[in-house]
């Protein structure tokens, strides 16, 4: 039995429940990373036993699929919109915004489906985006294309958040660092595709560069839609 269909034990002595257990590890997660989230971290900070938590959680993986289907429910619109491409974008945006506030998720996304109820509502949303417009086998490659580029993307942006918190450097600080002996190693002419990159290339933002990218990867999934019916 799943750990979103097993009831839960009774809330005495210290009032206690799955929701208090997964905001006090999401919590962790937020302040320290997945590193920071056990269950004796998580039993100290509400004040329990760490045993009372067993009766809520068996394992470890099952706080950690708790505590993303928790995120999840943050990456879900109220509405759906009626434009397949508008709707795949908004998820795509609110799954990088979500993953930015809380960073951790970024090491569990991309692994294998959970099956909590705001991950299969994600999920959901995001096949039935392109019901009617294409074959379910057309459709699920065009999910995976979709959340395969999210979930790098995501994946790259917050390896330099945290690589900026962890060296004390911005991104233009490093450039300057790096710049000498980037310099060098172009001008031996060995690298001539970096060197048009760094000297004529435009510098953009990781918002920007999302954007730009998810709109490409939505272009070659519309290359695949079948025409909408007359």
């Amino acid at each position: 039995m799943s750990v979103w269909d097993r009831p839960e034990p009774p809330n005495r002595p210290v009032p206690l429940d799955r929701e208090r257990i997964v905001a006090a590890a999401v919590a962790l997660a937020d302040e320290g990373g997945l590193g920071e989230v056990s269950l004796r971290k998580v039993a100290a900070r509400l004040g329990a036993g760490p045993m009372r938590l067993y009766g809520f959680i068996s394992t470890k993986q099952e706080l950690l699929d708790l505590m993303l289907d928790e995120v999840y429910a943050e990456i879900l619109p109220e509405e759906q919109s009626g434009d397949w491409r508008e709707a795949l974008s908004i998820l795509a945006h609110r799954t990088r915004a979500a993953a930015l506030r809380h960073e951790w998720p970024a090491d569990l996304l991309g692994g294998r489906a959970t099956l909590g109820p705001n991950a299969l509502a994600v999920g959901e949303a995001s096949l039935a985006a392109l019901d009617g417009r294409a074959g379910i086998d057309t459709a699920l490659r065009a999910v995976e294309t979709v959340n395969a580029y999210v979930t790098g993307a995501i994946r790259r942006e917050i390896a330099h958040v945290r690589a900026e918190r962890a060296t004390g450097m911005s991104k233009h600080d490093w450039q300057r660092a790096s710049g000498p002996r980037l310099t060098r190693m172009l001008d031996t002419g060995r690298f001539p595709a970096l060197a048009k990159a760094v000297y004529d290339g435009t510098d953009v933002d990781a918002e920007t560069s999302f954007a730009t990218g998810l709109d490409w990867v939505l272009d070659a999934v519309a290359a695949k839609l079948a025409p909408p019916p007359a």
